[in-house]
């Protein structure tokens, strides 16, 4: 069997110290081959150096964030001086409810506190909870990419692997994935084949859902999505989860389960 690749992206760098550094650690030891980073939150600048100790293998992207925090500008500050909650979000992006002209204004703001801290325009895009498939907010990023030279990798939500958690699924794929695949596939953007790490975070046995994504991975490769941290906060919601994915993602199992699998860590995009 000819290796497959997968492109293992930790997310939310930059929400806090322990999940920065972690993340970092991980990308160092090649143990991830993407990082989307957060950088609307106040850690943010304090993490960003730690991106120019990677190997250059190493994809750095934009996890544009419209459910965590604050917001970075003025003009969207004044309609929401705290970010909504995901469910919230949802129902506004699909009634088409949402301030349009200050979440541009927002995106501008974001990617230019990543361009500002790392000296580099984003390799890839995608968003905190998925955000940037939604209605409204899929138009919003694409614009903001257009007039990237080269055009950053998305990531494509449309096809949702298992084992388990079909629901999650379900709704991840429904609600601007599928809307979304067909525009990266008309704009000639490049984005991953297939998209695999949803769970509850509450399993325990996080080794065992990575095999079986491993097992899954399609021949043209995917993106595999995962949270860990070094260190967990106190009040974060999945804090266990992050500490244990980090455990697995350091030990020798992974690269064990890797090779198992035939599996490589790489970027890989497809642009149909």
């Amino acid at each position: 069997m000819t290796a497959r690749v997968l492109t293992l992206c930790a997310d939310d760098f930059g929400l806090s110290t322990g999940i920065s550094r972690g993340i970092a650690m991980l990308a160092r030891a090649k143990r991830l081959s993407a990082i989307s980073c957060i950088t609307n939150t106040p850690h943010w600048r304090e993490a960003a150096p730690l991106l120019r100790e990677l190997p250059p293998s190493v994809t750095v992207g934009l996890h544009f964030n419209l459910t965590e925090g604050q917001p970075l500008s003025r003009e969207l500050a004044a309609h929401w001086p705290a970010l909504p909650s995901l469910p919230r979000l949802l129902v506004m992006s699909h009634l088409h409810q949402l301030p349009v002209a200050a979440l541009r204004v927002e995106w501008l703001a974001q990617l230019d506190a990543f361009v500002q801290s790392t000296g580099r325009a984003p390799q890839m895009v995608d968003g905190h909870q998925h955000v940037h498939h939604l209605p409204v907010l899929r138009q919003v990023v694409l614009d903001g990419i257009a007039p990237m030279s080269p055009r950053p990798a998305v990531r494509s939500t449309a096809r949702l692997l298992g084992p388990g958690f079909g629901f999650k699924r379900f709704v991840i794929e429904r609600t601007g994935g599928r809307a979304l695949k067909r525009e990266l596939v008309r704009l000639g953007l490049r984005h991953n084949a297939a998209l695999s790490g949803a769970y509850d975070f509450v399993t325990h046995d996080y080794r065992s859902l990575m095999r079986r994504w491993l097992s899954q991975l399609p021949r043209e490769g995917g993106l595999l999505f995962c949270h860990p941290a070094e260190v967990a906060d106190a009040g974060d919601a999945i804090g266990d989860a992050r500490l244990r994915e980090f455990a697995y993602f350091e030990g020798d199992a992974f690269l064990s389960d890797l090779a198992e699998a035939q599996v490589t860590l790489g970027a890989v995009w497809v642009r149909a």
